[in-house]
């Protein structure tokens, strides 16, 4: 069988059949439309090994003496007898491509199981690679994982992945890639506030704009592994897969399993070209909400939004909150979304999950009044609701006890113990019927019933003990809320989801397929933000990560910044603010709004155009920010337009950043460079700057090829620590 080769965007996928079984020998840069023959690839057989050249398989097997994770793990269980068929011998029986796509199918015949990979390499340079497993022997075959992985090239020496915490997600660590297996693990029922999101393979010391770099994400929002394994012999997989509870996937004859996708990326611009496929992959998605610009003419700027939360929390009085809309009107917001406590019961967080009808004694008249205050100022209305879940106290709960999460197989009305509380809630068991269709037809009411465009969907709460009928359902649950969002979608095409799950604890590109953005965190502390979005912005595009304005002193972390630090930092994503933005007055009021003029003339070049991060020696000082796309995708040339943001998030050993160079831009194109926020006259202006004079080029802007920026740069000013400014690159 000859040899399939996959080409796109400077990336190549090889993949040899040679051995009987599918290996890829090679993932990386393109190798061109000839290949040479293969043979030349053959491996030496060391002394004390197995007598065979050992392949690294599309999935890893046992059966060709691969001592590393295995592709597959699973026994078949007949007459009652468990452990039969450890070790599959899977072989290609057929392989057909056609230049970007291919489809791969191994059988054990003996061991009655079979596996279909599927592989697309996408328009950007984006893979997608999933498996399916099925059973064709007349026997249960318990699944306990099958994993998606590919090789790396031999100079991939160093790992980076991220992890975090609540109020602090996705934070990036680095480790040498050394003997034996590094795994991610996430056992949270959902991706997880310390999820890897993406494990990166690289020469040493990648970076974001060198280094060649390997990178994975699993598209799955339950329970998930993510590894990097280096066998003795020095060749190196990553990859993923679903981690499956015990006996959580049980084939039945004739049953399939499919995996989650595995998206892998190659670059060898370092990270920024990771994001650059990433962002390609998700920007070509006929659901995708683009600038109408870029999306010809179906688009839709993303609005400015005001969330109500830090606003007013849970003390919903109706002409509060049109107040709040009247002010949020005048400053130019564009949906006004509120948030948790407009239901039964909803006084705080201990009652009232799961009983989704508007509380009558807040709201006589339904949510109508507010809506109608909202809509007639020419604003968007959405609201708050975290479907899967559940507190003991409220209707609901009382009424159908069988219908929350618990590890028994006794219900829980009958004695059955439940998981311990988290944030005073409980889970919908949705994989229960009657409980999915409880849940789909209360917010299917709620929509048909309300001009409601848009849902913040929270998800407050890890799946910890998850069972349905006393077996693990994290698998079905995953699934279950999937199908969940699907046919509320289905039903409702012109609403938009977000999702949130206490803050960052959901985002991976399954849930994404579903939603329409996510919300990185609950902090919005513009200095741990400035973190958090650069790192979520590796995978997810700007316009699908909102970003807020948050009250002057946090409430998540008691920090104090000015306006223009947290309003630059909330403008790289969907922009929006979460403030009581009522006694936003004078000269604080007219630079907000003056910002927010800003964002709309900048949002469609934001959420279109390539982002870049530039590396810099002064770990204290920031640069990254967007430059326009050409209409093939090709950066850099033909940029006309770039934002840059310039951070200072601490005090630096230098007394002043010296020159700073801009990467990214056409080297051969001119551009005007100017300093547009906070400008002169702005409020926080002054508090800005730490300098007796400003470099001379700042007060009347800069003329500069993109070459001389990237090369020399311009000297910067200086930056008081936990401030920013803003700068704009117009091409001559």
């Amino acid at each position: 069988m000859r040899p399939l080769h996959l080409r796109s965007a400077g990336t190549s996928l090889v993949m040899s059949f040679s051995s009987g079984e599918a290996e890829v020998i090679h993932w990386g840069a393109d190798l061109g439309s000839t290949l040479p023959d293969l043979a030349i690839l053959g491996e030496p057989i060391p002394h004390s090994a197995i007598d065979a050249t050992v392949p690294s398989g599309l999935l890893p097997q046992g059966s060709s003496s691969w001592q590393g994770r295995p592709g597959l793990r699973g026994h078949r269980i007949a007459d009652g007898v468990p452990g039969l068929d450890f070790s599959l011998r899977l072989r290609v029986v057929d392989a057909t491509a056609d230049g970007t796509t291919a489809v791969v199918t191994q059988s054990d015949p003996d061991a009655g199981i079979t596996v279909t990979s599927h592989l697309t390499l996408h328009p950007g340079g984006l893979l997608e690679l999933r498996h399916t497993a099925s059973n064709h022997g007349t026997s249960p075959f318990q699944l306990d994982e099958l994993a998606t992985m590919l090789p790396v090239a031999p100079d991939a020496v160093e790992l980076l992945d991220l992890t975090g915490r609540w109020c602090r997600e996705r934070h990036p660590q680095r480790r040498a890639i050394q003997q034996g297996t590094w795994v991610r693990t996430g056992r949270h029922g959902r991706t997880g506030h310390d999820s890897s999101l993406l494990l990166a393979a690289g020469t040493a010391g990648f970076g974001n704009r060198h280094g060649k770099v390997w990178a994975t994400h699993l598209a799955w929002s339950g329970n998930h592994e993510q590894f990097a394994d280096n066998v003795a012999d020095g060749r190196t997989m990553i990859g993923g897969s679903e981690l499956l509870g015990s006996a959580e996937v049980v084939l039945q004859p004739g049953e399939g399993y499919t995996t989650p996708a595995l998206f892998a990326a190659y670059s060898e611009r370092g990270l920024d070209g990771i994001s650059e496929a990433f962002y390609s992959w998700f920007r070509a998605r006929p659901h995708h909400v683009l600038p109408a610009a870029a999306a010809g003419t179906a688009g839709k700027p993303r609005p400015v939004v005001l969330n109500t939360w830090e606003a007013v929390y849970f003390d919903h009085k109706l002409d509060t909150l049109i107040e709040l809309a009247e002010s949020a009107a005048e400053l130019g917001v564009e949906r006004f979304v509120l948030d948790d406590g407009w239901f039964r019961g909803r006084r705080d967080d201990h009652a009232g999950l799961g009983d989704w009808y508007v509380d009558e004694t807040l709201w006589p008249e339904g949510l109508t009044p507010l809506i109608d205050a909202v809509t007639s100022r020419g604003m968007e209305f959405g609201l708050w609701v975290e479907p899967e879940m559940v507190n003991l106290d409220s209707d609901i709960a009382r009424a159908h006890p069988d219908w929350i999460v618990g590890p028994s197989a006794v219900s829980p009305k009958d004695g059955g113990r439940l998981a311990l509380e988290w944030r005073n809630q409980h889970i919908v068991d949705l994989v229960n019927p009657e409980a999915w269709q409880y849940i789909f037809d209360r917010i299917d009411a709620l929509l048909r019933e309300n001009n409601i465009s848009y849902l913040k969907w929270d998800q407050n709460r890890d799946l910890l003990e998850h069972g349905h009928g006393g077996r693990a359902s994290v698998h079905e649950q995953t699934l279950a809320a999937y199908r969940l969002f699907d046919e509320l979608r289905k039903a409702h095409p012109g609403v938009e989801i977000e999702s949130c799950s206490s803050g960052g604890a959901r985002v991976d590109l399954g849930i994404l397929e579903r939603t329409d953005r996510i919300w990185g965190s609950d902090c919005n502390d513009a200095l741990e933000r400035q973190t958090i979005q650069r790192w979520t912005g590796l995978v997810v595009p700007p316009e699908l990560v909102g970003g807020h304005i948050g009250p002057t002193t946090s409430h998540t972390t008691a920090r104090t910044h000015d306006l223009s630090f947290r309003a630059i930092t909330a403008l790289f994503g969907h922009f929006g603010m979460e403030w009581d933005v009522r006694g936003v007055r004078g000269a604080e009021r007219v630079e907000l709004k003056r910002f927010i003029a800003l964002y709309k003339e900048h949002r469609e070049l934001i959420h279109s155009g390539t982002m870049v991060r530039a590396d810099l020696p002064d770990e204290s000082l920031m640069l990254h920010g967007v430059v326009s796309a050409t209409p093939d995708g090709g950066v850099p040339a033909g940029a006309t337009a770039a934002l840059f943001a310039l951070v200072r998030t601490r005090t630096a050993f230098a007394e002043q950043p010296g020159r700073v160079t801009v990467p990214g831009l056409d080297p051969e194109r001119n551009y005007r460079v100017e300093a547009i926020f906070p400008a002169p006259g702005d409020a926080d202006y002054a508090r800005t700057h730490t300098q007796v004079q400003p470099p001379a080029w700042l007060a009347g802007g800069a003329e500069a090829t993109g070459r001389f920026l990237a090369q020399v740069g311009l000297p910067m000013p200086v930056l008081n620590p936990e401030h920013a400014i803003l700068l704009r690159f117009t091409a001559l």
